[in-house]
């Protein structure tokens, strides 16, 4: 045999038959550390409900043993084993699951809690999608390190596709002065620097507390009287939950409960930052497009038509707490 065709074939052999350092698979998270594996996972445990939707969204489902507390979507995940809640984890079932690479929330998981796996050299993965980009850019490294990169960056090539149609579609519509309200015992609203409030502002709504500089601003009830939105949007603790909706009511100046928009998108498609994300935005974009009809047909018809620009007021620094 000639010498370089011996050559190749010793080092075709060497590639097929090399140690587990050839299929290494690396991926650097969104605290910037860089995390490689020495072959794709086959044991993933998914420390927040969002993170279990990314997981099988980017194909890897089967590979799931671990998850936490309202980890619902899709169904199957409700048969994964539960290791607590994403603030307080199990750690001694989790060690028993021996997972190969743990998915993490950077600000929902507890910091000693995911320093202590990694101090056990347990991979972890920790994740904060923060903007649309974000969300897909998340998957298409998941993809990476569980070796499923084909449906994984599918995926992500369809929301993308999504968010963009909808920003076409909304982008020069009449703004909407929109109260987002995350909880209502402290009250709790999102800046514009949050997932959610880039959705109010792709579907052409004015965050009234978007420019606050922390993410999830607390807040009093005085302040957002003093602001008046057109809506009061939620997605509330369900899809159904109008509870708090009764607060606002009582207030019969306040624009938005006097104009009937008092309105709840299904928390689980615009709190979590999965591709279900787009069902959500969908559906917020209907709702405000909706408001925007109303306000048309009222100006029509003589009224007020509740116009958003009717009224712009200056928050009192009283009215605002940070958290």
């Amino acid at each position: 045999m000639a010498t370089g065709k011996r050559c190749s074939l010793v080092l075709l052999l060497t590639l097929l038959f090399a140690g587990p350092g050839y299929s290494e698979v690396c991926a650097t998270d969104d605290r910037g550390q860089q995390v490689c594996l020495e072959n794709p996972a086959q044991r993933i445990a998914a420390l927040s409900p969002g993170a279990t939707e990314l997981v099988w969204a980017a194909g890897a489902g089967d590979k799931v043993v671990a998850v936490v507390a309202f980890s619902d979507y899709p169904p199957a995940a409700r048969d994964v084993v539960s290791v607590g809640s994403h603030v307080r984890l199990d750690v001694e079932r989790l060690l028993s699951l021996k997972p190969d690479l743990i998915i993490g929330w950077e600000t929902g998981n507890p910091r000693e809690q995911m320093a202590l796996l990694e101090s056990f050299g347990l991979p972890v993965f920790t994740i904060e999608p923060r903007r649309f980009d974000d969300v897909a850019s998340v998957l298409r490294r998941l993809g990476r390190l569980a070796g499923t990169s084909r449906v994984a960056d599918a995926e992500a090539t369809r929301f993308l596709a999504g968010i963009e149609s909808l920003r076409e579609k909304y982008s020069d519509r009449s703004p909407v002065d929109v109260f987002y309200e995350v909880w209502h015992q402290p009250l709790m609203t999102v800046s514009d620097d949050h997932l959610i409030g880039k959705v109010l502002t792709l579907c052409g709504g004015r965050n009234v507390f978007g420019t606050l500089p922390t993410l999830v601003p607390k807040l009093d009830t005085e302040a957002v009287l003093v602001a008046d939105p057109e809506v009061i949007l939620t997605s509330g603790i369900a899809d159904e939950n109008r509870e708090w909706f009764e607060h606002w009511q009582k207030f019969d100046g306040l624009r938005a409960a006097r104009l009937g928009n008092l309105l709840l998108v299904p928390p689980s498609l615009i709190q979590r930052p999965t591709p279900r994300l787009l069902e959500g935005s969908q559906i917020l974009c209907e709702k405000l497009e909706s408001v925007r009809q109303r306000r048309a047909a009222s100006s029509s018809a003589g009224g007020s038509g509740g116009d958003s620009t009717s009224r712009q007021s200056t928050l009192s620094p009283q009215g605002i707490t940070e958290s």
